[in-house]
């Protein structure tokens, strides 16, 4: 584990803890500015790829949503899986709340894994979450799915490219790259009918409502800081408010 003041001129490749604003890529620069919203313990020693800048959930919101999903199911799930690791945002939220007996984080850029991996050892909780290298989609029918995982909750903050993802006032859930928003609840439902999915804020809401049927409910929250809307994220089953524990 690196500290702040330790050398860390020997990060693997594609990973980095930038200290000053000139070492930093212009186009990720602003994201550098909110570091510390990021990760708070940033200047221990986080580690980050370029793009993982982009996507990382902030660590207010992370908590929010673990505490959320925490306290939204109260019977005896005991599995947690983060579908779409990244940097390890979401998955060490998970891990310090506590309510687990199985976190499994799933990543398949080795780069990122080796930061999220990096990352959870900084806050104290690397020996609390099972990391799995590969595709989401191809390690969850490896791993989890069928009667030996019956007890599984899912969360899923999927890459966001896609055209209009920025610009566009309501944002086309449809046209997400790499993976539909269709793909996702089609694939993740047939581990769990609890999902929760982390979107831009824009995110059409009526595209979201049409993956459940007629009697079925969901929740859609956004989780804001400094009084403006990060993201969106919607709750399937019995993570929404409507559904039963």
């Amino acid at each position: 584990m690196a500290y702040q003041g330790e050398d860390m001129s020997g990060l693997p490749e594609g990973c980095h803890h930038y200290r000053r604003v000139g070492e930093v890529p212009w186009d990720i620069q602003k994201y550098w500015q909110q570091r510390h919203s990021i990760f708070s313990k940033y200047d221990e020693g986080i580690w980050m790829t370029d793009d993982a800048w982009f996507g990382v959930t902030p660590e207010p919101v992370a908590n929010k949503i673990a505490k959320h999903m925490s306290n939204a199911i109260k019977t005896e799930e005991t599995v947690l899986i983060d579908t779409f690791a990244g940097a390890g945002g979401n998955a060490i939220a998970f891990a310090r709340y506590g309510r687990w007996q199985r976190i499994c984080a799933i990543e398949k850029d080795a780069q990122l894994l080796s930061c999220a991996k990096h990352n959870a050892g900084i806050y104290g909780v690397e020996d609390k979450i099972e990391w799995f290298e590969g595709d989401c989609f191809e390690v969850l029918l490896d791993h989890f799915q069928g009667s030996e995982h019956p007890r599984s909750v899912v969360f899923a903050s999927p890459p966001w490219g896609g055209p209009g993802y920025r610009s566009d006032r309501i944002f086309n859930l449809q046209t997400m790259q790499p993976y539909s928003i269709h793909d996702i609840v089609r694939s993740f439902s047939k581990i769990s009918k609890d999902l929760a999915i982390y979107l831009p804020r824009t995110s059409d809401l009526q595209q979201l409502a049409d993956l459940v049927a007629r009697d079925e409910k969901l929740d859609a929250v956004h989780y804001c800081m400094e009084g403006a809307s990060k993201a969106l994220c919607v709750y399937y089953g019995r993570l929404s408010r409507q559904g039963k524990s």
